[in-house]
C-alpha cells in the first residue's frame, strides 16, 4: 500500500494509492498520522482501499505523506564513502542528531536557502516511519516490526551552520525552514521488501550527483531502530533519516545550491521528488 496527502499546506487530505487509482481516506482517518499508523492503518481498520471512494488528484499539491512527526531523528555519516568525503572515519556507533519537525514539507515544495547561507547542500536518504512504539528493543531481529513504512527524504543541510558556527551540534545546520522535503508516498513494508538494497539517487539541474544503494549503509535499518530505542522512545509517526551516500556538495566536487537550481532525489519503489531552490524571503 502507498499512502499520500494532497491539498494545501496545513490542510492536506489523506489518500491511499492502489496502482494508478487514488482513494479517499477521510472516512477512515483525519490524517496519515501516528494514531492511524499505530492502529495498523487500513489493515487495522479492516478496510480494503478498493472499497473507498476514488479521488482525482490532478492539479492538487502533493504534501508530505505523513502529518508533522513528533520527532525527526537523523543518522550522520552512515555510508562509508560519504564519511570519507566528509574527512571523517566511519563511525563505530550511529551518530544521532535531530531536525525540527517543521522542516518537513512536500516533495515538490520549494527549498528555501536561508539568509546568510553560502553552503546549502542536498542529501538523498531513506526515511523510515515508525508504526509501533519502540523502547528498549531486545535486539535488531524484531525491529522492523515497528516500522510503518518507508519514504524518500531529502535531508537538506547548511554546512557552515552545521560545522563552522554550530557550537558543536549539527542541528543548527539542519533545521532551517523547508529543509526536509518528504515523499511523495509512504510505502508499506510489504511493498518494499528488503530495505537494505534500495537504489537511491540525486541530481541538480539534471546533472547526476549521488548514485548508491542502501546496501552500503554502515548501520542497516533494523540496527538503527534497535539502537535508537536504547536511548529514546520511538513513537508512531516519528521519522528516521538513515543517512546519505557520497556525492554531496560538502565533498568539494560540486557547487552548493543557488537560487534557481532544481534538485531531484529518488529511491526505487519510493518515488522521486523535485524541488525548486529559492532564496528565503
Amino acid at each position: 500500500m502507498k499512502y499520500m496527502r494532497v491539498g494545501p499546506a496545513g490542510a492536506e487530505h489523506p489518500v491511499a494509492c492502489t496502482g494508478e487509482r487514488y482513494h479517499d481516506l477521510s472516512g477512515v482517518t483525519a490524517d496519515i498520522d501516528g494514531a492511524f499508523l499505530a492502529a495498523g492503518a487500513l489493515d487495522g481498520a479492516g478496510v480494503a482501499a478498493e472499497t473507498l471512494p476514488e479521488i482525482d488528484i490532478t492539479g492538487l499539491r502533493i504534501g508530505a505523506p505523513i502529518a508533522r512527526p513528533g520527532a525527526v531523528l537523523c543518522i550522520g555519516q552512515n555510508y562509508a564513502a560519504h564519511a570519507a568525503e566528509s574527512g571523517a572515519p566511519p563511525p563505530e556507533v550511529p551518530i544521532l542528531f535531530y531536525k525540527a519537525p517543521n522542516t518537513v514539507v512536500g516533495p515538490y515544495d520549494d527549498v528555501l536557502i536561508p539568509r546568510g547561507s553560502t553552503k546549502t547542500d542536498w542529501e538523498v536518504e531513506l526515511g523510515v516511519v515508525i508504526g509501533r512504539t519502540a523502547r528498549y528493543l531486545d535486539s535488531p531481529e524484531h525491529a522492523l516490526e515497528h516500522v510503518a513504512g518507508y519514504v524518500t527524504s531529502n535531508d537538506v543541510s547548511e554546512r557552515d551552520f552545521q560545522l563552522a558556527v554550530s557550537g558543536g551540534q549539527w542541528s543548527k545546520g539542519k533545521s532551517c525552514e523547508t529543509f526536509n522535503p518528504l515523499g511523495p508516498w509512504l510505502v508499506t513494508p510489504d511493498e518494499v521488501g528488503d530495505p537494505n538494497g534500495l537504489r537511491l539517487r540525486s541530481s541538480v539541474n539534471d546533472e547526476p550527483r549521488q548514485d548508491s544503494t542502501t546496501a552500503d549503509m554502515i548501520f542497516d535499518v533494523a540496527y538503527l531502530v534497535w539502537s535508537l530505542s536504547q536511548y529514546t522512545v520511538l513513537e508512531p509517526g516519528d521519522l528516521i533519516n538513515t543517512g546519505t551516500p557520497q556525492g554531496v556538495a560538502l565533498s568539494g566536487r560540486f557547487p552548493y545550491l543557488r537560487h534557481g537550481d532544481t534538485v531531484v532525489v529518488e529511491i526505487d519503489g519510493l518515488g522521486a521528488q523535485r524541488s525548486a531552490v529559492r532564496d528565503a524571503p
